[in-house]
């Protein structure tokens, strides 16, 4: 009873807190692209943009809270190709400019900054500094392309829990319809607006569902009503 109050409760203060939601709804949890919006209260602020998912779909993440699923629907696991279904905290922004002038926190991402996606290492899931012992797996955060020019850190299992899954940020799209390992891409165009009006003391989170999770959405999140992209019967 303890327990479920407390889960209660932390859930409401979050409800409260997040003054800013950015909004991804896909058809599925199989497809490969979606629809964003961004909400400040209950006002959008942005027209509705196309995003690319995970080249498989979705997965069930793990985020702030357990959203209701069935026993068929799919789990995200590590390497899975699938982006996270859930509910999560919008942390910090990176990119590939020294300076910026951001209401969150920024990682300039240097030649020496890395996420690490190896389950077995004790840094699994976070962002560092490349040390003398590397980790098996990782991907350097300052990579030829521009995908990581500007990004936005998902706080995806932010517990490491072995296999679930890693390093997941909203960055740049490679190619237009073009899915991802796991994150959500865009135009650079669209990520900067966003990234701008996104503020830490405004608690934003990411809420990024299937629309067979729109009535429950709908229900924690009234606030989000106007959305043109949630089914709303």
């Amino acid at each position: 009873m303890i327990k479920s109050f407390l889960i209660l409760m932390n859930f409401s203060i979050l409800l409260v807190a997040s003054q800013q939601i950015v909004l991804v709804v896909a058809d599925d949890f199989n497809t490969s692209s979606a629809k964003l919006e961004c909400f400040e209260g209950s006002k959008k602020v942005f027209s509705s943009i196309k995003v690319n998912l995970g080249r498989r779909g979705l997965g069930w993440g793990l985020g702030e809270l357990e959203l209701e699923r069935k026993h068929t629907d799919v789990i995200k696991y590590e390497g899975d190709k699938k982006a996270p279904a859930g509910v999560f905290k919008l942390s910090s922004i990176f990119g590939y400019s020294k300076s910026n002038n951001f209401n969150m926190p920024y990682l300039f991402t240097s030649k020496n900054l890395i996420c690490v996606d190896d389950s077995k290492s004790k840094n699994y899931n976070t962002i560092i500094n490349i040390q003398k012992e590397k980790p098996k797996s990782f991907e350097f955060m300052k990579r030829d392309d521009a995908q990581y020019e500007l990004g936005i850190v998902v706080e995806h299992n932010k517990n490491a829990i072995n296999q679930r899954g890693s390093c997941i940020f909203l960055h740049v799209q490679k190619e237009k319809a073009t899915g991802t390992a796991g994150c959500t891409s865009m135009t650079l165009e669209n990520l900067e607006q966003i990234a701008s009006w996104l503020n830490a003391g405004k608690n934003p989170i990411l809420i990024q569902i299937p629309k067979s999770s729109s009535f429950e959405i709908l229900k924690l999140y009234p606030q989000l009503y106007s959305s043109e992209i949630l089914q709303k019967n």
